[in-house]
């Protein structure tokens, strides 16, 4: 009798457990969604490489805070890594959002996160090529079909006209923004393992070092001169910049990587969401576009996505 009740509990704690997992990732997405939409709005006071550096010397303090409390990390051997910790700072908290940042002020929000879509088709590429892993008939499909979609989203339903009018500066710089999260990524699966939310914390403390003597000698950086600058600021800084990488990483720890990386494609449906709500223009194109691009990255990483399969 008290085996059954022990294992009802830990059945209940179990579904408690998946769905307080789901919920972080669904937090997560949102707010990386609100990156794109507040990032737009932010790039019309603030210049890239300046939006960054507050960003993450903002963000950095609160990091540090959550990863001494919840890690209780060995700083020493963070110290080791500091290699692998620097490539992956410069390729993921610096390029990813100087590309996506500079890649705004030429390009909507959702035109943007429609090109991000893409990324997940690409790292499944990139890990076949750099790390071997098993690319399947299936995985081929889904990855043509995701670049379909891209394509189709930046000729704005016709691919062809992209040969006559070429690629848009938003929509090269988007392209520039993936491949740097792509680059990321795969760095990071050859990475010492290190808890997540202190290695985040050190390369923001990266980020904010290269960057500081940069804008320094630029003139920079400019301060948010209005409120709603200063409040689009301090979002980028506390929730896509803290709160989802602490959503995210405890996720992982009762959702298994493969899975948990198809909810990226909901960054795309938010931003959708938050453009139509907001009365703001978008076309059949993008729309159509979107979903080709979300069905292909599915079908990419159909094999993470089966029952029982454990993670990465």
């Amino acid at each position: 009798m008290n085996e059954t009740r022990t294992a009802a509990a830990s059945g209940r704690t179990s579904k408690r457990a998946q769905w307080i997992a789901v919920a972080s990732l669904l937090g997560a997405t949102l707010f990386w969604a609100g990156n794109y939409i507040v990032g737009k709005t932010a790039v019309e006071t603030l210049d890239p490489l300046g939006l960054v550096l507050l960003r993450w010397a903002i963000a950095l303090v609160p990091l540090l805070v959550i990863a001494q409390l919840t890690e209780r990390p060995d700083w020493r051997r963070l110290l080791a890594a500091w290699r692998w910790l620097a490539v992956l700072s410069v390729f993921g908290m610096l390029g990813y959002n100087l590309f996506l940042y500079a890649a705004l002020e030429h390009t909507d929000a959702f035109s943007a996160s429609l090109v991000n879509a893409f990324n997940p088709a690409l790292i499944t590429l990139a890990a076949a090529v750099f790390l071997r892993e098993r690319l399947t008939p299936l995985a081929i499909a889904g990855v043509a079909l995701a670049l379909a979609g891209v394509l189709i989203v930046l000729g704005g339903g016709d691919p062809r006209s992209l040969l006559d009018t070429g690629f848009g500066t938003g929509e090269l710089l988007m392209i520039g923004a993936i491949a740097a999260w792509t680059a990321y990524t795969v760095i990071g699966r050859r990475a010492p393992k290190l808890p997540p939310v202190t290695a985040t914390a050190a390369q923001a403390a990266i980020a904010v070092a290269v960057l500081a003597p940069i804008s320094f000698a630029t003139g920079g950086p400019a301060l948010p001169g209005t409120g709603p600058a200063l409040a689009s600021l301090l979002f980028i800084a506390v929730f896509p910049s803290v709160l989802s990488y602490v959503l995210w990483n405890r996720a992982l720890t009762v959702i298994p990587p493969g899975r948990a990386g198809v909810f990226l494609n909901l960054i795309t449906v938010f931003t959708a969401a938050f453009t139509i709500l907001a009365g703001q223009h978008y076309s059949a194109a993008q729309i159509v576009g979107g979903l080709i691009v979300i069905t292909g990255v599915v079908l990419a990483n159909a094999r993470a996505l089966r029952p029982g399969r454990p993670p990465q």
